[in-house]
């Protein structure tokens, strides 16, 4: 299992930013210790421990990916179904991103206008009946 990449392809799934790993270290050099946080949107989904920076990061992307996968929040009910791939309707989605890129103040980033392009193209799919193919 590879947890970051897997981390990546579900926040892309949702139409999340990608993820941010802080790595603070702790200890003498023969006795290191890694801490990583993960952070999505501002907010933390995951932390972990580990002798090694890579370990620490895994650990952190595996928490997350179990909070992405647990009981959702009131939030993310809101922002629709996680589960499934959702069907692509290219003139749908071009006009949810051109949407978002127009409603998107000017420091808007990237990750930011294609994470509310997702939550648009959600929302009218969903409003049209239509939500996530079973896989």
């Amino acid at each position: 299992m590879n947890a970051k990449g897997d981390l990546i392809a579900r926040l892309v799934t949702l139409g999340r930013a990608a993820p941010v790993f802080e790595v603070e270290t702790h200890g003498p050099a023969h006795e290191r210790l890694f801490r990583a946080v993960v952070m999505v949107d501002g907010q933390q989904l995951g932390s972990g421990e580990g002798r090694s920076k890579k370990d620490a990061e895994r650990l952190a992307a595996e928490e997350a990916l179990q909070a992405l996968g647990s009981p959702r929040s009131p939030q993310a009910a809101a922002e629709g179904p996680v589960d499934g791939a959702w069907p692509i309707y290219s003139a749908v989605l071009a006009q949810a991103l051109e949407t978002a890129l127009e409603l998107a103040p000017e420091e808007a980033s990237l990750d930011e206008v294609r994470g509310a392009a997702a939550r648009l193209y959600r929302g009218l799919l969903q409003d049209l009946g239509h939500g996530p193919l079973s896989e």
